[in-house]
């Protein structure tokens, strides 16, 4: 996800992204421990993509101080 894309959402919903994110990357961590993953670079976009929320979620909460 592109960051321009995740600024228009609210609060409330990039923190569910983040939950789902959150939980995809777990699973993807299973299958890559059993050997089973492979798109080996799926784990590096989701964890580029929680970084991203959680900058946008910290931006907004210095904004709003």
């Amino acid at each position: 996800m592109k960051a321009r894309e995740l600024r228009e959402l609210s609060e409330d919903e990039l923190r569910r992204k983040e939950d789902e994110l959150k939980d995809q990357l777990f699973k993807l961590k299973f299958q890559h421990a059993l050997g089973q993953l492979e798109n080996a670079m799926k784990l590096k976009s989701i964890k580029k993509d929680i970084a991203r929320i959680k900058t946008i979620l910290g931006e907004n909460k210095e904004g709003k101080k």
